[in-house]
Formats: C-alpha cells, structure tokens, sequence
C-alpha cells in the first residue's frame, strides 16, 4: 500500500519538524529525534547554520520565518512534497527582544507574538490539518517556558507568549484528540542557550539564577531535548494537554531560608 507521494507506507521513515532547529534546544531536539529514527527537518530563519547543523546529524534543512504564515505554509509545502506528511513536529522557535515595561516598543511586542505565539499556532494547526488527512496518529511538542507561569519585567511580550503557548497547546490537545494526536509543551527553565549568554557571562547574574534553582546548575539543551523526544515517542502515549518543565526545581521554589 502506498500513500499520495508513492512511498509504501511500510517502508516510509517518519517525518519530524524541528522549528528553530539550528541551534540550542531546538537543535539538541532535532538530534534526540534523529537518534529515535526520525527522518528530521531543521526548520530555521538562519538558512547556513541551518544546512551546516542538517548535514551534521544527517537531517534536511529548511528556510523558514515563523513571523510569516506565509513562510510556514511554504515550508510545509516543500516538505511535504519531499519526503511526506509531518508525523512529529517540534515548534520551537522563538525570539525575546528584551526591553524597558514602560518604554517598550509595541513592534517589538508584536514581533514577539508573531513569532512564538502566531507561529506557533499556525505551525500546529498546519500540521495537524494533514495528520488528520493522512490518518497519522501525530505528535505535537511547543515549547513554552518557566515565564508562562512566572514573570520578568524587561521581557513582556515573551511571557505573554509563553503563557498564550500554554493555552494553545491545551485547545489543541482537547480538539485533536479525537484523532489520535497529542499536544504537550515543554517549559524550559535556565538552559545553557543564546538567550542565557548574557547570564553566563556575568558571575553576579548567574549567582541570582542559581539562587532561584534547587538543581544549583544551569540545565543543558541535550536535557531539554531528551524531554521533547520523550513526548513525541509512544512512551508518552496517554500524555496530552500537558506542560513539561524542565526547570532544576524552579517553579517549586517557594523561598530559602
């Protein structure tokens, strides 16, 4: 039996997409789902880095500006057309732009939104369209963050973000499951990423993060991706609607004593 692109059905590897898959955790993700025989596509807006990472982990790699649906569409597209329906994807990509509460610049806000939350939507909703065509019984993972449940002033638009990646991933997990596909989140805590250089390179600012993290140590990206890989594996098969945080301990902190 063969699908709509003529592979057997027997022999076809499944697909997972990797948003924002060239670097940090959306490429320790990208290598976790190449390890678990995924046939994995790392979607980014750094088109170079992208093909560099692809090629390193025997992926395929893709341009893709998730501020665009337009540009998600596309992507979808190509993908498709090359190698088959997504079975599994990975919506990670997203930005922070950090910034001064009372001063911050609405455009910043929105391309915040457009990107983490419109992106995501889009994405999810895209692939889950031709899961549902294609009977595959998907899986979803969006990444959200420790700031969906907690907050820091000079990133606004990004809590905003994460928490509407909270809600999105729980309307998508009640509407989906009636064919079979889950949707879960992951919530990061202090990850050893871009966003984190900052952080890192100040001892005083790394002390502060350690203080508000029982683990005493900033989480690596493998850890965050090992979860994401869990949550798309049929080891996470009666898990949908939920958020992961991967987080050292951190949102269980009440205080110290």
């Amino acid at each position: 039996m063969s699908d709509k692109h003529g592979r057997s059905n027997g022999a076809r590897i499944p697909v997972a997409l990797v948003t924002g898959g060239a670097q940090g955790i959306g490429l320790a993700s990208a290598e976790a789902l190449a390890r678990d025989g995924f046939e994995v596509v790392v979607a980014d807006i750094q088109t170079d880095k992208a093909q560099a990472e692809a090629r390193r982990i025997g992926a395929t790699a893709v341009h893709c500006d998730m501020g665009s649906p337009d540009s998600i569409h596309a992507m979808f597209e190509r993908i498709e057309s090359d190698l088959g329906p997504v079975r599994a994807l990975v919506n990670n990509a997203g930005i922070a732009l950090p910034g001064d509460f009372l001063s911050y610049d609405l455009s910043d806000f929105e391309r915040v939104i457009s990107v983490n939350l419109v992106g995501t939507f889009v994405a999810l909703q895209r692939a889950a369209r031709a899961m549902i065509e294609n009977e595959i019984k998907g899986a979803i993972v969006n990444m959200s963050s420790i700031n969906a449940q907690v907050a820091i002033p000079a990133i606004p638009a990004y809590c905003a973000s994460k928490g509407g990646v909270m809600q999105v991933t729980r309307s998508a997990a009640l509407a989906l499951a009636p064919f079979g596909i889950r949707v879960n989140a992951v919530g990061p805590g202090s990850i050893d990423t871009e966003m984190m250089a900052g952080v890192n390179a100040s001892p005083a600012a790394l002390e502060t993060a350690l203080s508000r993290t029982p683990l005493k140590r900033i989480g690596a990206t493998g850890e965050v991706g090992n979860v994401v890989a869990f949550l798309v594996s049929d080891r996470a098969s009666y898990i949908t609607g939920e958020t992961i945080y991967v987080d050292g301990g951190r949102l269980a902190l009440n205080y110290t004593c």
